[in-house]
């Protein structure tokens, strides 16, 4: 993957992480994936390897990597197992919104111990009736003194269940009009880091049982009178401001789904290359066969077309500024290369493809999830849409 020059620490960070899939990741992924059982020890090494704190300013403990060099971490580890980068991205994703828009004491308080993994989480938006329309979401906060009380429930929360801590999108006025200005972010400590229980006003609901994206837990959370204080866990100290808040938290979680469809292509890619000069018919490996080559042809030229948005997204998302159309097409486009490629590699593996002794029937399953993942495809390209018209008014 022919990328700009990096650093010497990023080639450091990225030849640990490809020793560890090689000689932690690799041996147990295909077990770990098949019993749905969530990686203890693989997430241990990840807080070794600082990744629960990789997109965290150095002042707060973490290692303060640019999105250029993260979406490469991402795409590398996506390519061994996929389920591993859901831990650490969403976790970031809660992160980023302390980072970005915390007040000083919530920075200082919550993101030194994001960074560690000591307490670990996820970005909380989804509910049963709102989706991609996240100001149709229905759980409320309710200020009383210096205390928030929650009700409510959230759905298909990534690390809900194993995790700790969520960022939780809250109406704060029902009422108001247009929708977004009574949306809030809070903080909110769902379980102690210690015991793993449940704090008060606060549980699980149902481990979501899923076609791919195993190991993982991915998991509902239900607020009864749950209790927080303000300070701490009102984002930015200030009501009104979370739906801009969830919106940018999204940017890095779209390039982030972005790279993982790299990864899953690039290894159905790989694993099709090596089979095809293996596998014979008709007297000669099936690589020469010139229906094979038409599809090997395909999937790189794709593949390497995604790559490629990824970079350019990551690049944009560094600059600072918003990048909800650069981090849409990524996603759009490395997602939907991840099906087709997944698929390809499906068909050229016949057979042993659909077998469960080959990684294929994995990426295949795995793939339809970066469509749907941190926004729908359909709703990237409105996205893009508009604004392609809102930057090059007439």
């Amino acid at each position: 993957m022919a990328y700009e020059q990096m650093n010497s620490d990023d080639e450091m960070m990225l030849d640990a992480i490809g020793k560890w899939l090689e000689q932690k990741v690799h041996p147990v992924a295909m077990k770990l994936e098949h019993d749905d059982e969530y990686p203890t020890e693989l997430v241990e090494d990840m807080k070794e390897l600082g990744l629960f704190g990789a997109l965290i300013d150095p002042e707060y403990g973490g290692l303060g990597l640019s999105a250029t060099t993260y979406s490469r971490i991402v795409t590398k580890i996506a390519e061994e197992w996929m389920s591993l980068t859901g831990i650490f991205n969403s976790h970031l994703m809660m992160a980023q919104i302390v980072q970005r828009f915390g007040t000083d004491e919530q920075k200082e308080y919550w993101l030194p111990k994001f960074a560690t993994g000591e307490i670990r989480g996820g970005l909380a938006l989804t509910e049963p009736d709102a989706g991609t329309d996240l100001q149709a979401i229905k759980t409320k906060a309710t200020r009383r003194g210096d205390k928030y009380i929650v009700e409510g429930a959230k759905t298909w929360i990534s690390n809900a269940i194993q995790g700790h801590c969520v960022a939780l999108l809250v109406k704060t006025d029902p009422s108001a009009e247009p929708r977004y200005k009574g949306m809030s972010i809070l903080i909110t400590q769902t379980k102690d880091p210690s015991t793993g229980q449940c704090l008060p006003g606060v549980r699980n609901g149902n481990k979501l049982e899923k076609l791919g994206y195993k190991g993982i837990d991915s998991g509902e959370l239900i607020y009864d009178n749950y209790e927080c204080d303000a300070d701490l866990c009102l984002v930015g100290g200030e009501e009104g401001k979370g739906f801009f808040m969830a919106t940018g938290g999204l940017e890095i979680g779209r390039i982030n789904i972005a790279a993982r469809s790299v990864g899953i292509a690039r290894r159905a890619l790989r694993e099709s290359v090596a089979y095809s000069q293996t596998r014979k018919t008709m007297g000669k490996p099936i690589c020469e066969h010139q229906a094979i080559q038409l599809k090997l042809g395909h999937m790189a030229a794709r593949t390497r077309a995604a790559e490629l948005l990824v970079e350019d997204a990551a690049r944009a998302y560094d600059t600072g500024e918003r990048v909800d159309m650069e981090a849409g097409m990524a996603k759009y486009y490395a997602s939907e290369t991840a099906v087709e490629v997944a698929t390809e590699a499906m068909r050229i593996h016949g057979g042993y493809g659909y077998s469960k002794e080959y990684p294929i029937e994995r990426l295949y399953r795995d793939a339809p999830l970066m469509c749907i993942g941190e926004g729908t495809n359909e709703m990237q390209r409105i996205i893009i849409a508009k604004q392609l018209v809102k930057r090059n008014p007439v």
